[in-house]
């Protein structure tokens, strides 16, 4: 596979493409997903100015296939929190009766969607509850004329993740945990710290919480930023269009994983201006101190990789983010982080080669067995 620019005049998604992206489930009904041995369920959103949104839940399929649900009423961005289990006793999401249960909620990052099978499975061998949320305009949310990933705030995930809760919460109304993937990470950090004590411990998978180099770099781009943004939030940087991180982890290439052209494409995600600021104001939360009370198991890998050119040891590094400046930034997030380190993991850890993902499995799960209870 080439690790040359992407050809310039590419758009994201062309008439040719836009057939092979999702629709929205039947209301309130889950539906096999293209993921074998896994269900999905439309999450309905606010309408924008590029038309209906929608995020998407996942999780491992039930008998029989499809199941009737009460989808909760929408809740409108920046209106109060929805309360997990906030109706005790009363039917689960299909019907079934509440459980005791600890629940999973997984975000993933950037330019990416929920596709790792095997740890659902981890996660459902020992006892939870495993779902995952692929966010608005991403992965199974993505629809026909979106700007892929496209967000002027974080917090406006507020609304997806209260509804996911809402609807896991029937079903399994124990505290959940919240797993979260290098952007995703940040998102569920901020949301913790919007709304502490729901949550019952955080792990974070590679989680972005500054830029590459140091808060420096961070205040030297939003200056140069903000003149743009303001005139032209989706505009797309002009940043360097190179598909090393999808060789170390597509099967296509380097990588163990079959991945969805659209979905996780060969070359990310375009960036606009606009959504860059937005993560950057999520940095300067973290680098202010977020206040969680609730434990925080951050995983790394031991070292970064960057380079202009493909080299074979991007295999065995994080080659998307500084995992030192991660490392320092994790120390921000509340009272009681726990860092591990992992020999060779790549940028998602739970993505490693084989041996590398199960030992980071391993460790996550004393960990949770000892700051998260009991599954």
């Amino acid at each position: 596979m080439s690790a040359t620019d992407q050809p310039s005049g590419d758009t994201p998604f062309s008439p040719s493409t836009e057939a092979t992206l999702l629709t929205d489930s039947p209301p309130g009904v889950w539906v096999p997903d293209l993921l074998e041995g896994f269900e999905r369920l439309t999450i309905p959103l606010e309408v924008d100015e590029e038309g209906p949104n929608a995020a998407t839940l996942v999780r491992t399929a039930r008998s029989p296939a499809s199941l009737p649900v009460r989808t909760p009423a929408r809740v409108p961005t920046g209106a109060g929190p929805v309360e997990p289990g906030s109706a005790p006793g009363e039917p689960g999401a299909d019907g079934a009766q509440p459980t005791s249960r600890i629940p999973v909620l997984y975000v993933h990052g950037w330019s990416d969607y929920f596709y790792n099978a095997p740890l659902a499975g981890h996660f459902e061998e020992r006892g939870y509850a495993f779902h995952a949320l692929d966010l608005r305009k991403y992965g199974r949310s993505l629809r026909p004329g979106q700007t892929p990933g496209w967000a002027d705030s974080l917090e406006v995930y507020d609304d997806e993740i209260g509804q996911a809760l809402r609807v896991i919460g029937r079903e399994h109304p124990r505290p959940p945990v919240l797993m979260g993937h290098s952007t995703g990470g940040l998102i569920l950090s901020l949301w913790a710290s919007r709304h502490p004590g729901r949550a019952r411990a955080l792990v974070l998978n590679s989680p972005w919480l500054e830029m590459q180099g140091s808060a420096l770099v961070r205040h030297m781009a939003t200056a140069v930023l903000d003149p743009v943004v303001r005139l032209q939030p989706k505009n797309f940087l002009k940043l360097p269009r190179v598909d090393h991180y999808w060789r170390t982890v597509s099967s296509a290439a380097d990588g163990d994983w079959d991945l969805h052209p659209l979905w996780r494409p060969q070359y990310a995600f375009e960036v606009p201006g606009g959504w860059l600021k937005a993560v950057m104001t999520g940095h300067a939360a973290v680098a202010d101190g977020l206040g969680l009370t609730e434990p925080v198991y951050v995983m790394l890998s031991d070292r970064t990789v960057f380079a202009a050119g493909w080299r074979q040891d991007m295999t065995a590094a994080d080659i998307v983010l500084d995992v030192e400046i991660l490392a320092q930034r994790a120390t921000r997030l509340g009272r009681h982080v726990t860092v591990v380190r992992h020999t060779g993991a790549l940028h998602d850890v739970m993505a490693s080669p084989q041996a590398i993902r199960r030992d980071a499995a391993r460790e996550m799960f004393r960990w949770l067995g000892t700051y998260a209870g009991p599954a």
